[in-house]
């Protein structure tokens, strides 16, 4: 059989991701679409039209992963997996493989989507899996934190194994291997109830005022082409806006202070979204056997946070598109490698079992 481009996908519930790799697993496209799944399949149909408009193949090998499941659309997260696996079957041409991590052995296993029913649970949010068995193929010691636009994994690696104590969302919940709070859609009033302003503390507006792209479009860590979600309120990212949207998050007004001070309170929630994440980051590492040569590995829309977390930590940063050997790629590629690195993953694990 000729050997075909592979395209790894990452259906989530905000964004649906893909890189296009070459029949020898070189990177060729990387994109990002916006696919607010809990507003109907037809966004996710929007999307894979939109990606496949720009990757411009008549066919392809796919693999799939995902996280979409878990929203509200869905009665159920069975029926979520397939729902999504079954738009993808019917919107992709060529052979389409779900994968399913470990089950039957092994990390990189694939299904047909006539099993999809069969194995739904090893389907459901599996994405962080394929990301982790990739990158421990190239690190020791040490933690790979992808920090997205919702959630952020925390999965541990000691000589090249991952030592996991979850393989669901909901196991890995309770081990906080998994923490609902991101760089773009983690509604402040979920970093804190308490924050200082102007030197005196005050209590946070229990609202969906306000996100955390918010605050990371005042102190300069989101960049625009990463920043696809809506805004709380519908309206506009400028600075002004996002100062007027954090602004309510306390009972006030933009114009009640300088744009100076609401960027200090931006900094404010950062600091204490990165203090929890730093907290589970310790207590992840904490149960490595070996302090030596530990290093954090930073991915996903956050991932130059993470890499600013690692430093305070006095920890080896490594980007896992610095994983990735490819002489040709640009730093542009690179940087959405970090953004979309389980669909990378999920490709190149493919191609691996394609090639056996």
């Amino acid at each position: 059989m000729k050997p075909m481009p592979i395209i790894g996908w990452d259906v989530g519930g905000a964004h649906l991701k893909a890189v296009l790799l070459d029949a020898q697993g070189n990177v060729e496209q990387v994109v990002q679409a916006p696919c607010p799944l809990w507003q109907g399949l037809h966004m996710l149909e929007q999307a894979i039209e939109e990606v496949l408009k720009k990757f411009n193949l008549s066919s392809a090998l796919h693999a799939i992963t995902m996280t979409g499941e878990l929203v509200d659309l869905f009665a159920s997260r069975q029926s979520g997996v397939y729902e999504i696996s079954r738009v993808m079957h019917a919107r992709l041409n060529g052979h389409k493989n779900y994968y399913i991590g470990g089950q039957g052995g092994g990390l990189s296993n694939f299904v047909s989507m006539d099993e999809v029913n069969t194995y739904w649970q090893a389907i459901a949010s599996a994405n962080w899996l394929a990301s982790a068995t990739f990158v421990a193929k190239h690190v020791t010691h040490g933690v790979l934190i992808d920090m997205g636009s919702t959630s952020t994994d925390f999965i541990l690696i000691s000589n090249h194994e991952l030592i996991c104590q979850g393989f669901t969302d909901a196991t890995r919940m309770q081990t906080e291997e998994l923490v609902y709070t991101g760089l773009i859609r983690t509604p402040l009033m979920a970093i804190t109830q308490k924050i200082t302003f102007q030197n005196t503390e005050t209590s946070i507006a229990a609202e969906y005022f306000s996100t955390t792209a918010d605050v990371y479009r005042l102190t300069g860590d989101l960049s625009e082409k990463h920043d696809m979600a809506n805004t709380a309120d519908g309206k506009e990212k400028s600075q002004l806006a996002s100062a007027r949207r954090i602004a309510r998050m306390i009972g006030r007004d933009v114009d009640d202070a300088p744009m100076h001070d609401w960027q200090e309170l931006a900094q404010s929630f950062k600091k204490l979204q990165i203090s929890r994440l730093r907290e589970v980051a310790k207590k992840q590492l904490a149960r490595l056997h070996s302090a030596e040569n530990i290093s954090i590995i930073g991915a996903g829309a956050g991932h130059r946070v993470v890499r600013e977390m690692a430093l305070d930590m006095g920890l080896t940063y490594k980007a896992a598109s610095d994983l990735v050997h490819h002489a040709h790629l640009e730093s542009d590629a690179k940087d959405w490698i970090n953004v979309c690195l389980p669909a990378y993953a999920v490709a190149r694990l493919a191609l691996l079992q394609n090639a056996q």
